[in-house]
Order: structure tokens, then sequence, then C-alpha cells
């Protein structure tokens, strides 16, 4: 348990937040929310002690074990990747190493005693099969077994940030405080994140920009916002109809007052000098004072606008695509890729992590040369460009932001660059900032306001959200929607693919799933979430396996594929609905015990009794409804 009391942490003359005090339990799974620069990180570094507030305090039990992510890889370059991981649980670690170090020296000198108690704590902590639970960690986010005795200097840097992740959640804690700890990671392994929290019996606080996520994962949110910190119970669409909803009365009930106020202050003004209705008049002036009005703070949120228009309209063929390839070294990341791409398309490139999205983005922009086949772009082709490591983009200018945009549009004025600037909230001495000092989600803003004055009529986004807070991925889907050019992106986010994407294409080991519709349209046809159930696991490490079979393998009857591809579909899906059948089944039985429990009702608050009725009922429906499913496939599968 971990109480924060009249929590409060200024900067200068700055106030990030005041007077917050709530309560995080075992079991809670809390998204940390707010504006960049409202005080998130600070905030968690409170809860993990490595930050004073200003004012108030912030209490622990004195062996609460911390599990908090760092970005330090550089200490561990030269170690086994497996061995960094496990170094994550220090007294198992530790305990282990002694255990080695005495049994290498005991032809000379055995301690026994020391042996049986570091044996005691490697038997306490189930240190016989820590290896193989950091292994199944790592292969979780991504990382294959046969990489795990490699130094960690071997691994990129995204894939060490992984690592690091791993080993946080290998070391057992009782608390979790993760920072954005779904950047670098690829969907399959943002799902296996999801399913390792949602088992986690202790107390996690998640600071992340992903809608899905926070949706999937939280029972609660903290909201850092209006220079305080509010705890909402529910996921993230619950915190913000809620918060919508407080605000709106909070507003009312200040609207309800300045209008009392107003009233008296009329019946003041009019009957003030009238010695019948002095004593009267001067009533309603106590009346006045009594009616003090809150001042309700401003929101740290600011919301960028972003506009994207064509300077004209693009022919009707936009691109085309023909048995392009790519290997880096012995790795073929693609492999005969065909594609036609029309006007008005929004083609959203989705797929595991290495698997060649961005390499097909920078092909197209003329920044990698293929190894075999060709494409083409169409007639009066204006493309416009977001690489995933935008700061490629802006690595040559030593200048500022206002210099560095004013370079895009020469002719125009001093006031109308700094006007598009102030769209992307650059605004004041914030146009004089270098652009090399600028953090990531800067960067991006100042990169759209590009995009924007240079009107292309077909956007090429490389990971466009990795960077931007909550609020900026709002605004982008908002002014993306609007764009009526041709859209390409990459995504790992699936609330932004599925607000954009008129089209998916999903690339695989060994294929491309070209689908002409909506995401939704697409998972309803494949009949999974590739991005969002565990259907995606499955289905990753079962697409590495046919991606190591000869192409030779491929060939038959058309027919005949169709239907063994079918059938491999229904019976992945039927895995699926059989896990999550005996999931919500557990949960049923773990209300259904609670309910029996002496005292149960009486020592229970009505609400939450109320709730568990209402998950109860739910799960029934739910398992109604995937039987229903799981007799249908049944049914299929034996035709």
């Amino acid at each position: 348990m971990i109480t924060a009391t009249d929590l409060g942490k200024d900067f200068g003359a700055q106030t990030l937040f005041q007077g917050a005090s709530f309560q995080l339990n075992p079991g809670g799974r809390y998204g940390l929310v707010g504006a960049n620069g409202s005080g998130k990180t600070t905030l968690l570094r409170m809860f993990a002690g490595q930050e004073e507030p200003s004012i108030g305090s912030v209490s622990r039990p004195r062996k609460l074990r911390l599990g908090i992510l760092e970005q330090d890889h550089f200490r561990f370059e030269k170690l086994p990747i497996i061995e960094v991981v496990m170094m994550g649980h220090e007294t198992l670690w530790q305990a282990m190493t002694e255990k080695d170090a005495i049994l290498e020296r005991a032809d000379t000198d055995f301690d026994a005693d020391r042996y049986a108690i570091v044996e005691d704590i490697v038997v306490s902590l189930d240190g016989y099969s820590f290896e193989a639970r950091a292994g199944e960690i790592l292969e979780g986010l991504g990382i294959p077994s046969e990489q795990h005795r490699q130094p960690l200097s071997t691994l990129s840097g995204g894939f060490k940030l992984r690592v690091l992740l791993a080993r946080v959640l290998a070391s057992d804690p009782d608390s979790l405080f993760l920072d954005e700890p779904t950047n670098h990671l690829d969907i399959v392994s943002i799902r296996w994140l999801e399913k390792f929290l949602l088992d986690y019996p202790g107390c996690a606080v998640v600071i992340s920009h992903d809608h899905r996520f926070l949706n999937n994962v939280c029972t609660h949110i903290l909201d850092v916002d209006y220079e305080t910190v509010t705890l909402y119970t529910g996921n993230f669409t619950t915190f913000t109809k809620a918060k919508q909803q407080d605000r709106a009365r909070k507003e009312a009930e200040i609207a309800k007052r300045e209008k009392e106020i107003a009233n008296h202050q009329a019946f003041v003004d009019r009957f003030r000098a009238k010695n019948t209705k002095a004593r009267q008049a001067q009533s309603k002036v106590k009346q006045i004072e009594k009616l003090a009005i809150e001042r309700l703070p401003r929101s740290s949120r600011r919301y960028p606008l972003f506009t994207f228009s064509q300077q004209r309209p693009s022919g009707k063929k936009v691109l085309e695509i023909e048995g392009v390839s790519k290997s880096f070294g012995s790795k073929k990341v693609l492999s005969g890729v065909d594609l036609n791409l029309r006007r008005g398309d929004r083609l959203a490139v989705i797929g595991p992590n290495g698997i060649g999205k961005s390499t097909l983005l920078k092909i197209i922009m003329g920044h990698l040369e293929v190894d075999a086949g060709t494409f083409e772009w169409g007639h009066q082709i204006f493309p416009g460009y977001f690489a995933q490591d935008h700061r490629e983009l802006l690595a040559d200018s030593q200048g500022t932001v206002e210099s560095w945009l004013s370079a895009a549009c020469p002719g125009q004025s001093v006031g109308w660059v700094r006007a598009q600037l102030a769209r992307v909230l650059f605004s004041g001495d914030e146009v004089e900032k270098k652009v090399a000092s600028l953090s990531g989600g800067e960067a991006a803003r100042l990169i759209f306001a590009r995009l924007a004055v240079d009107h292309p009529n077909v956007l090429i986004l490389d990971e466009p959200t990795n960077h931007l807070d909550i609020e900026a991925i709002e605004a982008l889907v908002k002014a993306l929607k609007s764009y009526d050019g041709t859209l390409i992106f990459v995504a790992h986010d699936r609330w932004f693919v599925s607000h954009l994407a008129s089209r998916i294409l999903e690339i695989t080991p060994d294929s491309l799933n070209d689908y002409p519709g909506t995401y939704d349209e697409y998972l309803a046809n494949c009949g999974d979430d590739h991005l969002d159930v565990d259907a995606a696991t499955l289905r990753a490490k079962r697409s590495n396996k046919k991606g190591r079979q000869s192409r030779n393998d491929r060939t038959g009857d058309a027919g005949e594929k169709q239907r063994a591809k079918r059938r491999k579909d229904l019976a992945l899906r039927l895995e699926v609905v059989t896990a999550a059948v005996e999931k919500a089944e557990s949960r049923v039985e773990t209300i259904d015990t609670e309910f029996c429990r002496d005292g149960f009702f009486d020592q229970t608050p009505d609400k939450k009794v109320r709730a568990l009725k209402s998950e109860r009922t739910d799960l029934q429906s739910e398992i109604a409804k995937l039987m229903d499913e799981w007799e249908k496939i049944e049914a299929d599968l034996a035709e």
C-alpha cells in the first residue's frame, strides 16, 4: 500500500500539483496520465522514493520491493542478456552467485553453514526455475531464446530497452513503476505485456499514451491536471467521461453562484440608498460575501492544431510496387512485395518489429535501394514523410525552431511562420529554441508543422505517435481524418489504426495480407485481432515456423491451400475462444467463492457487492457468447 498525503510539487514559480491525497493498493493497476511536462514522471519518482515532494508525504511499507523501469542499459553491455534480466532480482541473484562460488571452492574450503543459508534463499524464491521464467519473459517481449546468451551489446537500442523491461518484470516486485513501457514494443509484445500486468498481483503504476493499452490494463486512472492529482476508478474511457462530467458540474456550480451573486448585487445597487430597504440591502451584502467563488485552475493539457492539405490532387494511380525484395546481410526482410495504391487510400502497414514495415517506407521514399523489383510513383505525386527516427529529418539543422520552419517556406513573413508554429504549441520564446535541444514530442510537432506548409498529396508516416502525448495523438487523428490526400502509415497504436485505416497491409514472415477495408472489418474477416488478443502471440509463433519453410512447400492446388488456411485459422481461433472461456469461468468461480465466504455481505460495502454482481452478470453473458462461437467453430471444423 502506498499513501500520498497532501502531496505537492513546485519548480520555482511553477506549481505542478498540490493538495493531492490518495492511496494505491495491491492488485490495482493505475494509469498515470497528463500532458507532457505536467509532472507524471516526477510523481512516479516520488512513489519510488527517488524524489522528494515540495510539501506533503508519500508513505510506503519499509520492506516494499519496488520494480522501476530504468534506461541505463550502458552498464550491462558486455553481460549475457539472460543474466541482465536475472540480476534484476537482487536477493535471488546474489544467493545464486554466492552458492556457485561456494561450490567452486568446495574441494578446498567448503562453508557448509553458509551454503545451507543461501540454498534456503534459492529454494524459497524458486531459484531453480528462475532462468526459465526470465527466458519466458524475454520471449514474450520478442527476444528469441537463441539470443539469450549473447551480450546485450548485440541488440539494437529498442531491444536493449526491452531487456531492461524484462529485468524489472522478472524481479518479482511488490510494486511496479513503468514509464512508457510500450515504447519500442511491437503489437505482439504489447499484448504480452498487457496479459502480464493483468495477472500481476501487486500494485502497478504505468505512464502511457496508448489509449487501448490503458483501457485494457487499468483499474484506475491518476490524472495530473488542474494543478492537482485526481484518482478515478475505471479504465481510460471511463475516466475521460467522468472527468468531463466533473468539470461540467463544477462550472455549472460556479455559474449558478455567479448568477446568485449578480441577483443579490442588483438588489443592493437598487435599494441601498432607500431607508426602507437599507437593512435588506445590507443583508444581501453579507450574503454576497459568504458566496465565495472557487477559482478553477486552468488545464495543463494543450491540444496542437494540426492541419494537412494538398497543394493539388494526385492522379488516380498513386504508387505501384512490383516484386520488391530487400535483405540485410543474410536476413531477408521483404520478399516479392506487390502493391497498388490508389488515390484516397488510407493504408495501415502492420506486423511485428523487424518484419520490414519501416524498410518498405524507406524504399518508396528513396532512402534505401531495393535488391530486386521496382516501384513507381504516379502522376503529380508530392509525398510528405515522417520518419520513425524523425530526428534524422532535423539532423543537419543548427538553427532555431523558427529558422528551420522559415527555410521550408521562403517568402513568408515572420508573423506567418510564427502563426504556424503557434498552432503546434511553439509560442513566445519557444520559437527561439535550438532544434537540436528539442524533446521527442517537440521535434515531432515541428515536423508536422513542416508537413502542413508543404501541402503534400501523399503522407507517409512511420510510427508518428511514438513521442506524442495523448492530446497530440488525438489532435493528429482529427487532422488526418480531415486530410483529403492519400495516407500510408506504420503504427502499433491500435486506437490510432482503428480510427484512420481504410485498408490494411499485414506483413508476415512469408506473405502479405492486403485487406481492402477498415481495421474492424479486417478483424471480422480474419477472425482474430492481430493487435489485441492472445491469437497475436500464437499467430506470430506459427508464422515464424512457416517462414523457415521452403517456398516450394507452398505449391499445389489453390483451392486446397485456401481450405487448409481456413482450417488453421479456425483452429487458432478455437484456442483463443477456449482460453477466454476458461479465464471468464475462473473469474466467475472466484466471485462465487467470495460470495460464499462467511460474513462477506455484512463486511463488504454495498458498492463493491453491486460491482461484483454486475461483473458476474457480464461474465456469464460473455461466456454464453463465447460458447456459441466455440460450437460454431467446432461445427465448421467438422465439415
